[in-house]
């Protein structure tokens, strides 16, 4: 293989094993889809505009930072405030959800009540979601997909900038965009499947009932904690 056929099969080797290893790009679309009801065409819908926005804010970066003659030092940079940035964001946004979940959790906790008409008792099962929470019920919609898409926009495919700088250093706008295009593609379509395979997998699993809430924002917020401490 000639230069820039090595080139690019690294591009998507590297885009394959960054989405793997990295399981925010799949874990926190299959637990909000899967807590939401969310189809599985939604999903992969929300999935899909999630990371092309992932990918493309990293694209225009590095191609502000080539045109600007930025270095490979200043543009490394960057993309880890911003990484530190999406760690932290996913973080506050699956604990936040994960304390919504255990409130909603405790509404529909199922208890009983005991009334005494005309001298006669009885008692009556009821949760306070169905039964006293009708009127706040959401009418479907959810900031949640919008959420995710602004989080992921700010996360950085960092090992996207070096691979852009070789065919840079050569002048060679082509193969620039030949990186990206590899890159982005694989990036996606290795999103979508592992989303597609773990969401067919987990719905198969028992529900986890007025519980899944609160398990969806815990599993994002696990994944935030290892963007922030651990460094996937």
């Amino acid at each position: 293989m000639n230069e820039a056929q090595i080139l690019l099969v690294t591009a998507a080797s590297i885009a394959f094993l960054h989405t793997i290893l990295g399981p925010d790009h799949y874990v926190v679309f299959t637990a909000m889809g899967k807590a939401h009801g969310w189809s599985l065409a939604k999903t992969l819908r929300v999935t899909f505009l999630c990371g092309v926005g992932h990918v493309l804010s990293s694209v225009v970066i590095g191609g502000v930072g080539i045109v600007l003659g930025a270095q490979l030092v200043s543009l490394t940079a960057i993309e880890g405030m911003r990484g530190s940035l999406a760690g932290w964001a996913l973080l506050a946004f699956g604990l936040m959800y994960f304390a919504w979940g255990l409130k909603k959790a405790g509404r529909g906790y199922s208890h009983s009540h005991v009334h005494v008409h005309e001298g006669l008792a009885h008692d009556h099962q009821h949760d306070h979601r169905s039964d006293h929470s009708h009127v706040h019920r959401q009418s479907g919609k959810t900031i949640t997909p919008w959420a995710m898409f602004i989080i992921f926009v700010l996360g950085p495919c960092e090992a996207l900038i070096p691979l852009f700088m070789y065919p840079a250093a050569r002048q060679s706008t082509s193969l620039v965009v030949a990186v990206a295009i590899v890159f982005g593609l694989v990036t996606l379509i290795t999103m979508l499947a592992a989303v597609f395979l773990t969401s067919v997998s987990i719905r198969k699993m028992p529900s986890l009932g007025r519980w899944e809430h609160a398990v969806a924002g815990a599993s994002v917020a696990a994944c935030g904690a290892a963007i922030s401490f651990i460094g996937l």
